[in-house]
């Protein structure tokens, strides 16, 4: 039985009377008070264990023991090597009491020797001890609505108390109310619940997109959603994106499976996001359907996942043309897994590492890789031979060629469970979750607006006297040009040669030390310059991989006399000067200094929805609306002096426009659907 969680602790200090027979108390409870009073004082815990109830209802007999009491017994003896804790030791410890004609009880049997020690300060580590006061319950509630983890929640508590003793619950009692009212928060039905709530977002802006996909029986089975930012985010950083269900499993077992790309700064930003009833072939063709509906049918470029088959399989039926690649990071896990039964696993272990991460050409890393497998007789392994077969997805040296954002190739950084962190954990719940989903994404803005701040208003020194270096400072954000920069400190561990000239290709031989494995190892990087073009490739392929140049590069062109490069190598990506249409959308997570642009886009994204709703199933009305478009965005380009009350009506002026058919990503060509 427990006592009333809103008592005040019991004063430790006061006198504690000890159980005699013969003791009478008006009721049950002032019995069991009674004794747990002593209980806790002495250090040992209770609990009724037999009573006699009368015809009447009525307790005529009941007996209160020692949580230690009885002896311990085995569930089975199928598992007999696997130890498991019990508390049971026999102990005889107890009171009985029995109703007397007058309506007391009084106590019949006291026993006072306990079988094991007593410790008075473990009592508050006993449930019977444990109360949640009210005030308690309500801060942790609070906390955990603006998400506050439990552990710093906690904390808080814990110091304003002075200390864990002087708390009358634990950090377990905190995460199972806090469960509980999570549990509540959003009403009794999963689906309800979700389905009201991307409902309500979708009043807020008709942009809010998102598919419920239930089974035969009415159930959840998938779901994706995108709230209106996200849509048009893509249009500016959807090149590449990288998608893991590895990271999170909310209670119902159901794979979360956020697609994350990179900002302006580097930032992680979410493009959508799913729950999942497994991990098919078939789920994640819906998913990507999905996603790709969402997104106005433009795939990405590039995408990063984990060495899922499944979800490899989906990829190449639904973005056949995107380039598939796999985390480094959930590969090189697995090696103490995968190799650690070998004697030499440390030895192999450094020598596959010095494979994949020192190696800077192909032609290198199969040398380094055969050499691997002979040296330690490895011809065997089907894990490392699969790896090889498939080194074209996941091998630094073969994904270099390809721009993949920024996104490292060696780290767990960019992966998108990196995204929610702080927010989301292994128990969170559906409803829950997309509380906290607001939560997460008002965090991520607020950084990418303090982040935008910076670039503005603050400038970092050069380093370097040369002309590149403050077009970079001037364009790119403050994150990009300290990139850059990290490129031009290689400048004092470069030296060019100029070894051939054809034409107008000059090739150079660029000598650097670079360390590798603890010690300088010299390495020469080919570095072709186009004198016509005024082209500069590196076989490092830094610019093609990363979009920043390499210092291999700017090598060449100091030697060349070149102060100044060409503005194909200032990526648009990264620049800090341009205004993005995203950062206007309307969101339930968002709020605008500058409230006139997020009305007007808001404006005119309902006037845009309703063009397009009278063309859904007309190609030739559907032609009309792309040329106008295409016209009205021409116009505005060309009124680049802001004077838009002047731009003259007539058309004649206009420059040609592609006329083929485009889908505006961020716009509302996708109907909100619901499957069934």
């Amino acid at each position: 039985m427990d006592i009333d969680s809103n008592n005040p602790s019991l004063n430790e200090s006061e006198e504690v009377e000890e159980p005699q027979k013969g003791m009478c108390f008006s009721s049950k409870q002032e019995v069991y008070d009674f004794y747990a009073k002593y209980a806790k004082h002495v250090g040992f815990a209770i609990a009724y264990r037999t009573q006699n109830v009368g015809d009447d209802g009525e307790v005529k007999y009941f007996g209160i023991e020692c949580t230690r009491t009885r002896k311990r017994t085995k569930k089975s003896e199928v598992n007999s090597l696997k130890p498991s804790l019990s508390t049971k030791i026999d102990c005889k410890a107890r009171v009985r009491a029995s109703l007397r004609k007058d309506g007391r009880y009084m106590l019949t049997t006291v026993m006072l020797e306990h079988t094991h020690d007593l410790t008075p300060t473990d009592s508050r580590h006993f449930a019977m001890n444990k109360r949640f006061l009210t005030l308690a319950k309500r801060r942790l509630e609070i906390n955990d609505e603006v998400g506050i983890g439990v552990a710093e929640n906690l904390h808080s508590i814990v110091v304003e108390a002075g200390g864990y003793e002087a708390l009358t619950f634990d950090e377990r009692d905190a995460r199972n109310h806090i469960e509980s009212a999570r549990k509540l928060r959003l009403g009794v039905g999963d689906g309800e619940s979700l389905r009201d709530y991307f409902q309500r977002m979708q009043q807020q802006n008709s942009n809010f997109y998102y598919v419920i996909d239930f089974d035969e029986d009415c159930r959840i089975r998938n779901l994706f959603w995108a709230d209106a930012r996200s849509r048009a985010t893509y249009e500016a950083f959807g090149d590449v994106v990288s998608f893991d269900t590895t990271y999170l499993t909310n209670k119902y077992d159901m794979p979360f499976a956020p697609f994350i790309g990179v900002n302006h700064h580097g930032q992680l930003i979410l493009l959508g996001c799913g729950l999942l009833c497994n991990e098919s072939t078939e789920t994640f063709v819906w998913l990507f359907r999905s996603w790709l509906s969402c997104m106005s049918d433009a795939p990405p470029k590039a995408i990063i996942t984990d060495q899922c088959k499944a979800m490899q399989n989906a990829i190449e039926i639904v973005f056949p043309k995107a380039q598939h690649r796999w985390c480094l990071w959930h590969i090189m896990k697995k090696i103490p897994e995968k190799l650690r039964g070998y004697s030499q696993y440390e030895h192999i272990k450094l020598a596959l590492e010095n494979a994949v991460y020192d190696s800077f050409t192909k032609a290198e890393f199969d040398k380094e890789w055969q050499a691997m497998i002979s040296k330690f007789n490895l011809y065997d392994n089907e894990w490392l031979g699969a790896l090889y077969g498939e080194r074209h997805r996941w091998v630094p040296v073969y994904v270099k060629d390809i721009f993949w954002a920024g996104m490292s190739i060696a780290q767990r950084s960019e992966s998108m469970s990196a995204f929610f962190d702080g927010y989301v954990n292994s128990k969170t719940t559906l409803k829950q979750f997309v509380e906290l989903y607001d939560n997460a994404l008002r965090s991520k803005v607020e950084k990418e607006k303090k982040a935008d701040f910076k670039s503005r208003h603050k400038l970092y020194d050069c380093l370097t006297i040369y002309g590149f270096e403050k077009q970079f400072r001037a364009t790119y954000t403050n994150a990009k040009f300290k990139e850059f920069q990290g490129e031009l400190k290689r400048l004092i561990y470069c030296n060019p040669l100029l070894v051939k000239e054809e034409g107008s290709i000059s090739t150079y031989h660029v000598k650097e030390f670079v360390v590798v494995d603890e010690k300088l190892k010299p390495m020469e990087f080919v570095v072709y310059y186009n004198s016509t073009e005024c082209e500069v490739q590196c076989m490092c392929r830094l610019f093609e991989f990363r979009g920043i140049m390499c210092g291999h590069s700017l090598c060449v062109l100091i030697a060349r006399c070149i102060n100044e490069v060409p503005d194909k190598y200032i990526m648009p990506r990264w620049r800090k000067d341009l205004e993005r249409g995203y950062t206007f959308v309307r969101t339930t997570y968002t709020n605008f200094g500058v409230g006139f642009n997020a009305k007007f886009h808001d404006k005119m994204q309902k006037l845009l929805n309703e063009i397009v709703e009278l063309a859904s199933n007309d190609e030739g009305k559907q032609k009309i609306i792309e040329l106008g478009l295409a016209e009205i965005k021409a116009r505005v380009r060309k009124d680049e002096s802001g004077c838009g009350s002047n731009v003259s009506h007539s058309t004649s002026n206009v420059p040609p426009f592609d006329t083929s058919p485009k889908s505006p990503i961020g716009g509302c060509t996708t109907k909100t659907s619901m499957s069934s």
